[in-house]
């Protein structure tokens, strides 16, 4: 089974702005990818990074430009195809596993908010689309190929790092090179109105 990481390093997660610079957000991003690339690893599995142009990364590196969805569809086809986010920080080496071990012609880890934070392909027809809500179009098109279809439910891999609040799960439970790069930042949990949040200058 090959692994693919898609990976867009020239102006990554946008909406981390209120919380980060545009040099943290770059450096930070570059550090869940590694820490998704090490979970890969860990299940004896050799990932590739697609990426939207060159970065320097402790993997093989496959560069296309394009958008998210004809770059994934261009690798699918050819055997089975594993597709893993870059910034699931809190992936860890049996979470992936249930994944790539998960029986079907098409496996889906849903992500909050109606996306796919991972899935594995092994229909040759099955194609993705990774706008709106990925997680029902991708249900669909696997019905339409003929496909079967199951469901890893992972809060592990349903937990992407999009946006500020999403910063605190990676402090909680995390243990990799992301939890370290936000602590070394000053970043710590902090506890208001009953919710936890990651804050800087909190311990």
């Amino acid at each position: 089974m090959q692994v693919v990481v898609p990976f867009a390093p020239g102006e990554p997660k946008t909406r981390l702005a209120e919380a980060l610079a545009a040099d943290e957000r770059r450096a930070f991003a570059q550090t869940m990818l590694r820490d998704v690339l090490d979970a890969v690893r860990a299940t004896g599995r050799e990932p590739t990074v697609l990426s939207t142009q060159p970065v320097d990364v402790d993997a093989p590196v496959t560069v296309d430009p394009r958008p998210l969805t004809p770059a994934v569809n261009e690798v699918l086809g050819d055997g089975a195809t594993a597709v893993v986010m870059a910034d699931l920080a809190l992936a860890t080496p049996d979470a992936l596993e249930r994944l790539f071990s998960a029986d079907g012609d098409v496996v889906l880890a849903p992500g909050r908010g109606g996306g796919t934070n991972a899935l594995v392909a092994r229909h040759p027809e099955f194609r993705v689309d990774y706008h709106g809500t990925s997680y029902l179009d991708h249900r669909e098109a696997a019905r339409a190929a003929g496909a079967s279809v199951i469901e890893v439910d992972s809060f592990r891999l349903a937990t992407d790092v999009d946006e500020s609040a999403d910063l605190a799960e990676v402090l909680l439970h995390a243990d990799g090179r992301a939890r370290d790069w936000l602590a070394d930042a000053g970043f710590g949990l902090s506890v208001t109105d009953g919710r936890v949040e990651a804050r800087r200058g909190e311990e």
